[in-house]
């Protein structure tokens, strides 16, 4: 993908930045040329990455309101933000809504979606003052069509898209850019895992047969280019799909 010369915004937050397509996002970001603070619950990745990155850790979990506001500080003392990037989330189960249980749907919902209020929450009074602020969420196809299986997915995302189309109109006039990447199936180290349990075997087959499943550098790579874009210029939504993901319910398996 070509890379903007025209980048006017430097200074970024991307949260989830222990794995997948979070890490990602930091890795290009910083070829780029952005500063940015990588946040994590998981120490030892996030210190690895800033070592091989040279961006900055911070330690915490975005669903808790000290955490957030210990980041908010951190971020304040070390250069402020003109870029929020919400990645940090993820999926448990495969259940349907009749077995579905308690515990997998109120993570998923604090981590998707309370996590994403409280990081933008957190932050909109510094986006604001700038004027040329940025808020990209990372959500996925599964927050714009459901699927069996995926009820609690499917509702944490339903419910991050949302938002993020409230909170552009309710920021328009604060000149704050909300763009959504609503990625199909990419093949990361956790996702899948974490999903099925741990797992191995059956998050393989998740993949298995599929003709170059997209990867997390792939998603980083248009994330950095939404962000990079001149401030006037708003991708709304971008989806992104392997060629061999027709839609989320036509999946091409060789």
């Amino acid at each position: 993908m070509t890379e903007n010369t025209h980048a006017t915004f430097q200074h970024a937050v991307v949260t989830g930045a222990s794995s997948g397509i979070g890490e990602a996002t930091v890795r290009k970001l910083r070829t780029q040329g952005w500063s940015v603070v990588a946040v994590a619950r998981r120490t030892e990745r996030l210190e690895k990455l800033a070592a091989e990155t040279g961006a900055l850790a911070f330690a915490a979990d975005v669903t808790r309101e000290a955490d957030v506001a210990a980041l908010v500080e951190f971020v304040s003392a070390h250069g402020g933000l003109d870029t929020l990037i919400n990645v940090a989330g993820g999926a448990r189960g495969v259940d349907k809504l009749a077995t579905a249980r308690d515990e997998d749907w109120e993570w998923m919902l604090q981590t998707n979606v309370m996590g994403t209020l409280k990081m933008i929450r957190a932050f909109l009074p510094a986006l604001r003052e700038h004027r040329r602020g940025t808020v990209l969420n990372l959500t996925s196809t599964a927050g714009l069509v459901a699927y069996e299986g995926g009820s609690g997915y499917n509702a944490a995302k339903f419910a991050q898209h949302a938002l993020t189309n409230a909170l552009r109109l309710e920021e328009v006039e604060n000149n704050l850019r909300v763009i959504e990447v609503a990625p199909g199936l990419v093949a990361t180290e956790e996702f899948a895992l974490n999903r099925l349990g741990g797992d191995r075997e059956a998050a393989q087959k998740v993949y298995q047969g599929v003709e170059k499943p997209l990867t997390a550098a792939e998603v980083a790579d248009v994330v950095g280019y939404a962000v990079g874009l001149p401030h006037h210029i708003n991708l709304d939504q971008i989806v992104i799909r392997p060629v061999a993901q027709a839609a989320n319910h036509k999946l091409l398996r060789q």
